[in-house]
């Protein structure tokens, strides 16, 4: 494990930056937010990141507080990396770059990679103040919402584990607008770009936008 590195600045924003300024940190992050994962499935949603960077953040991580790793019960058995409570207080500060870095997106880029999970943070700040469980439906695939969760994933893979309180189906090129703050969701399912499923208060309201 490589010693920190430090700015040596007696600054609260310098000090954060000690901790989660390295490439790729932050991005870890973003992907632990989904509750525990293996490190090859990390790796596999990283595009970029090599083993050994990968392998030393997380190991970083685990020394900064941030992150921990445990074996899973059989007959799993394998070694997952999860946030702490430390860890998952960053999906504020990953809500504010994203809402900051909006107009930074752009027309995707021929060697851009993506995932539909990607989208889960600015749908996320698109229903801030809501309490629900989402399922998006996506070109790239699907994903859920855990919109207003106090602990535990803020999202995972896959359709939501019990009946959401609403389906949202919409195409990539909305939930790109939604990411770079041009369109709010409700103006998205009133011009039929979005649209909405289930018997849930958020369904009930959205449709009714």
């Amino acid at each position: 494990m490589s010693p920190r590195r430090s700015y040596d600045q007696y600054c609260s924003a310098a000090r954060a930056l000690d901790v989660v300024g390295d490439r790729w940190t932050l991005l870890i992050v973003r992907e632990l937010l989904a509750g525990p994962r293996r490190y090859t499935d990390l790796h596999a949603d990283l595009p970029g990141v090599s083993t050994d960077v990968l392998a030393s953040r997380l190991k970083d991580m685990e020394r900064d507080g941030l992150a921990t790793r445990r074996r899973l019960p059989p007959p799993g058995a394998a070694f997952v990396y999860e946030l702490t409570g430390r860890g998952r207080e960053l999906l504020a500060v990953l809500q504010a770059l994203g809402e900051w870095g909006q107009g930074e997106l752009g027309e995707r880029r021929p060697t851009d990679a993506v995932r539909a999970h990607w989208f889960a943070l600015p749908l996320l700040r698109a229903l801030e103040g809501e309490s629900a469980v989402v399922e998006v439906h996506l070109e790239e695939g699907d994903f859920h919402l855990f919109v207003g969760a106090g602990e535990g994933p803020v999202y995972g893979d896959g359709p939501a584990p019990a009946e959401p309180d609403a389906r949202l189906v919409l195409d990539t090129a909305t939930c790109t607008s939604l990411a770079q703050g041009e369109l709010t969701l409700r103006d998205a399912v009133r011009a039929g770009r979005v649209q909405v499923s289930g018997e849930g208060a958020l369904a009930k309201g959205l449709r009714e936008a």
